[in-house]
């Protein structure tokens, strides 16, 4: 779970609303640096328990969250909203599948330029929490990758690829056996912080490691 001393590595699924709401205090943190620190991104699955062999989601299987859950959840959303003054069109997104965004970023992150990536990175959690767009849709995201600096062809032969979206499953394996549990996580030079905490707290993550 370490990372090199000048990034910070981030797990985290974009239809996750606190990895969207830890961004934003990453992003006030990196405001009190003279140096940005560059993100590490690797991909979690929150859907992991209902994903079928085949990628599909079984939206039947039970998770264990139930109403008294995701009513705890949308609370603690919107006071996260509050504190970091953003506006979202939602506050969860269950019905959404992240993994055609997961395997455009991957694909992004190993074959464009960094800020090709974080551009569309950035982009995709606008997009759903922001805009309230879905972006399992594939022209959404050659739409988005494409405003990034990305070839749109190249992005749907990724989303065409199988092993490709094999790499990027078995990425989700490695970060269970990583031992993470929960996103987002921060991690940065064998330490880590999980869930949208404070920048002061990524401060001391960063600058205490």
């Amino acid at each position: 779970m370490s990372s090199a001393p000048d990034e910070i590595a981030i797990y985290s699924d974009y239809v996750c609303p606190f990895c969207y709401l830890g961004r934003q205090s990453l992003a006030r943190y990196q405001e009190t640096r003279e140096e940005p620190l560059r993100i590490d991104w690797r991909p979690f699955d929150l859907r992991s328990e209902k994903r079928n062999p085949d990628g599909t989601i079984d939206h039947s299987v039970d998770d264990g969250k139930d109403e008294s859950y995701y009513d705890q959840a949308k609370e603690n959303v919107r006071r996260l909203q509050e504190k970091y003054g953003v506006d979202m069109a939602q506050e969860i997104a269950t019905d959404t599948d992240s993994l055609p965004a997961q395997i455009v970023s991957f694909y992004l992150k190993e074959h464009a330029p960094y800020e090709t990536w974080l551009d569309f990175d950035e982009a995709v959690f606008e997009a759903l929490w922001e805009d309230g767009r879905d972006i399992a849709d594939t022209d959404v995201l050659v739409d988005l990758a494409e405003d990034a600096g990305a070839d749109a062809a190249a992005v749907r032969s990724a989303l065409a690829d199988e092993a490709l979206r094999a790499e990027v499953r078995q990425r989700f394996s490695d970060a269970q056996r990583e031992g993470v549990t929960g996103v987002p996580t921060f991690a940065y030079d064998g330490h880590a912080a999980r869930g949208a905490v404070p920048p002061e707290q990524l401060e001391r993550l960063v600058d205490g490691a």
